[in-house]
């Protein structure tokens, strides 16, 4: 289902606090953040022109997060991002002066750390940003996961000396646990997702996505006609979605939103034209976007700028795993985990109808932009999947 963006905020202005969030400026304080960070190298800018002759456009590039700063997923630009940006906060507060990032490891902060717990729900990806987070600074962290996280991403958590807290139920469900426990004990809430009341600590985990996207501005070799990235709480999506309006303004390239079928609260927001929770039916194999609620901070900012929504199902998501495994005709394998590869699962759905393709304009010249969103973060169910395992697949060319 490929919806078209009909609500009646598209096309007008972001936001003032989301612009300030995810602009430019903002993007570079990230990136010298970033200068401070072991490891921080940019991931791989990746062409796959045998997959975009297959599809009948003129260039594919993916941004491929698989190794990013040791985490497997751009998560882990986000949550850490944020847990030292709320410490250096509070140092500042203490010390009665601006703490600049270039003291993150100074004594002083480490004393304002160990005095604060910060937690999260997570699918897995963001909670061990967050954690990491808490370990470079020194802080205490709990980490709240439900029923279906696997305990090979539980133990990718725990492994940075977070406190992992099992809850029953879906994503929404450790969401609301966290958020309960957290206020009951003081301790500081670092969610990828947002609510009423609830908003800079998520813009400051979107503020860090951006890092990602001024690295792609500057390894594309032209502006992207079109843009495919996957959504669960919509974080990723709309940190792309309103840096590149702010960045191409009018010029921007065509947006598409891409979520699980069984998860699509972005869809049926659109259609209902405002937040909607859905219900909770059959899981999905793409675990990081079993989301059935939209971040509000995201869903104002892609009701302004997506262009379209749209959904695949998961044979389509694992199909587009293997295609991304087992190139052909020269291209590079990428590792792309259950929700790495949708993104370009959307553009395949769309590319191979001729009234989807007449419906975004996508034509035999387009350059579209992808985002590799996640490596193999539970490489037991990628081996199952793929067929493969994942350190097998490293450098390997079609």
């Amino acid at each position: 289902m490929l919806l078209r963006n009909t609500l009646s905020d598209y096309r007008l202005p972001l936001d003032s606090s989301d612009a300030d969030a995810l602009g430019v400026e903002a993007a570079l304080a990230v990136q010298h953040f970033l200068q401070h960070r072991q490891g921080a190298a940019p991931t791989p800018m990746v062409s796959l022109p045998a997959v975009a002759c297959r599809l009948d456009v003129g260039s594919i590039y993916v941004k491929d997060e698989g190794q990013r700063l040791g985490l497997g997923s751009f998560k882990a630009l986000g949550g850490a991002y944020a847990v030292i940006q709320l410490v250096l906060g509070l140092a500042s507060q203490r010390w009665g002066r601006p703490v600049d990032i270039s003291e993150w490891r100074s004594p002083e902060v480490a004393t304002v750390a160990a005095g604060i717990t910060v937690t999260c729900a997570t699918d897995g990806n963001h909670g061990r940003s967050v954690a990491q987070g808490a370990q470079l600074v020194g802080a205490n962290c709990v980490i709240f996961v439900h029923a279906r996280v696997s305990d090979e991403r539980c133990r990718g958590i725990a492994r940075y000396g977070a406190r992992i807290e099992r809850v029953q139920g879906n994503y929404d469900d450790s969401v609301a646990s966290a958020s309960k426990i957290a206020s009951e004990r003081g301790w500081i809430v670092v969610s990828d997702t947002s609510w009423p009341g609830y908003e800079r600590i998520p813009h400051l985990v979107m503020q860090g996505y951006t890092a990602l996207l001024r690295e792609a501005l500057a390894a594309l070799p032209k502006p992207p006609t079109h843009v495919f990235v996957q959504a669960g709480v919509g974080g990723i999506a709309a940190a792309t979605a309103a840096h590149f309006s702010l960045v191409f303004g009018k010029d921007r390239p065509f947006f598409t939103v891409v979520e699980p079928d069984r998860a699509a609260c972005l869809l049926e927001s659109a259609k209902a034209g405002q937040i909607v929770k859905v219900p909770h039916d059959r899981p999905t194999v793409m675990a990081m976007l079993e989301c059935y609620e939209p971040s509000l901070v995201a869903w104002r900012i892609l009701s302004r700028v997506a262009d379209a929504f749209m959904t695949v199902d998961d044979a389509e998501a694992v199909t587009m795993m293997k295609q991304l495994a087992y190139p052909v005709n020269g291209d590079p394998a990428i590792v792309a985990g259950e929700s790495g590869a949708v993104g370009l699962a959307g553009l395949a759905k769309v590319a191979g109808d001729p009234a989807l393709r007449a419906e975004i304009g996508l034509k035999s010249n387009a350059c579209v932009f992808l985002i590799n969103t996640e490596g193999a973060t539970d490489p037991a169910l990628y081996e199952k999947l793929v067929g493969a395992r994942p350190e097998d697949l490293t450098g390997r060319t079609g």
